[in-house]
């Protein structure tokens, strides 16, 4: 079933699409404002642009993710200038509170204390750390981060110097002071620690990428006089210990026996296929496999089963205050509200999903794979929010909840991230 919130869409969708139907279409949704990305003047993004009575969600704070999966997207349009301004902000914040990386390199600080790892959420304006308790324990935003930057400088879009080198350095030595292929981490979705395969994957494709990086560059043995973590016998052992990990445990996202840790189906994984392309392709089928049929909706995605952030009358059930605070240490509070079935539905995998089979469709050609594109497309259409929105018309929401009879965006509309997904498939 085939949900469609804004019936102007009905002229652009189609069953079996041209360039030129796409073209029509992107410029169709560019000129309603579909995809404005307002920036800081630095290049960083908030999460969210809120109205007045929404603001407390708190989505106007830069997260680590949200910005390189933004940056992600416009670099693949061919707006490379803003990913890279946005990739040197965040190397620039990275520099700036690197002490945070050094005190648990040297045994400091202690990395189960969440404050005190590096924050991957933080004032967006001033480079400047938020005074308030949040899950920031999150390997996989850090393991992003050196894997677009070292994507950008091997292509020789970035030139980085001994200081942005020096701040690379920090990544792989953290990594191992951490142990990340065992650390219990907060992950995409900022809950319950856990051992987690799309954490470690993004801390191996991570250091893949600042390995390939090294090996380009032509004063190799000039670099690895500046660190032990450029030495190639160090970050292979480091990739070896996240890839025996992550190997045990997809196509599942947590094997881990305690039944608030362990998750077999997680849209978390789907970034293991892209943009990060870790996977091999029968573990990619079974990720895509298990999120169709048992995170898929009709309204988005489910982020997992269980999921209660956003359940069904959820404003009814929190104050402002209570919705998008840290539940990373009291998610049994917060799920004794969810019902069966009343699980949030998502808007950021749908174009994911018709990204990962129109790259299928490139590679193979099977008529199966594009169908599949061009449905996933059409759902990610379906979910821009109609004419009586209260958000506004032509937007892109966060996600679907059900508010008594009927599923209504979250407060988090629009959502730069489901933007920018939704911008790479027109």
């Amino acid at each position: 079933m085939l949900i469609l919130h804004h019936p102007k869409l009905l002229d652009f969708m189609q069953a079996d699409y041209s360039v030129s139907d796409i073209q029509q279409l992107f410029e169709f949704l560019k000129n309603q404002g579909t995809f404005q990305f307002p920036s800081l003047e630095n290049g960083l993004f908030a999460a969210a642009l809120l109205k007045s009575d929404t603001e407390y969600t708190d989505y106007t704070s830069v997260w680590v993710r949200d910005n390189l999966y933004i940056a992600h997207a416009h670099y693949v349009l061919g707006e490379v200038e803003t990913a890279l301004k946005t990739v040197n902000a965040l190397i620039s914040y990275f520099n700036k509170h690197q002490w945070r990386f050094i005190k648990i390199i040297e045994g400091e600080a202690d990395p189960q204390n969440v404050m005190e790892r590096p924050h991957v959420r933080f004032d967006g304006k001033n480079l400047a750390e938020i005074n308030q308790k949040w899950a920031h324990a999150q390997n996989d935003a850090l393991g992003f981060f050196l894997w677009f930057y070292c994507q950008l400088a091997t292509q020789g879009l970035l030139n980085p110097q001994a200081d942005e080198f020096a701040v690379l350095a920090l990544f792989p030595h953290y990594f191992q002071a951490i142990r990340y292929w065992q650390d219990e981490d907060s992950g995409h979705w900022e809950e319950t620690r856990k051992l987690e395969a799309s954490s470690v994957g993004g801390v191996v494709a991570g250091l893949k990428a600042l390995q390939t990086l090294l090996n380009q560059r032509k004063k190799w043995s000039e670099i690895q006089e500046c660190d032990r973590a450029f030495y190639p016998s160090f970050l292979t052992e480091l990739i070896a210990q996240g890839e025996s990990t992550i190997e045990t445990i997809l196509p599942a996202e947590c094997i881990q026996p305690e039944p608030k840790k362990n998750r077999r189906y997680d849209t978390a994984l789907l970034f293991l296929i892209y943009p990060l392309q870790l996977v091999p392709e029968t573990t990619a089928n079974q990720i895509l496999d298990n999120v169709i049929t048992h995170l898929q909706g009709d309204y988005g995605i489910r982020r997992y089963l269980g999921d209660s952030y956003w359940c069904a009358n959820y404003k009814k059930k929190l104050p402002p205050q209570e919705r998008t605070r840290d539940w990373s240490e009291s998610i049994e509070e917060r799920d004794r509200l969810l019902a069966d079935g009343e699980q949030a539905q998502w808007c950021v995998f749908d174009p994911i999903l018709s990204i990962i089979f129109a790259l299928k469709f490139q590679h193979y050609q099977q008529p199966h794979d594009f169908q599949q594109q061009i449905y996933y497309l059409n759902r990610s259409l379906g979910q821009i929010t109609g004419e009586d929105s209260e958000f506004g018309e032509l937007k892109c929401p966060e996600l679907y909840h059900r508010e008594d009879d009927h599923y209504v965006p979250s407060d988090a509309t629009l959502l730069l991230w489901t933007q920018a997904n939704l911008a790479v498939i027109d």
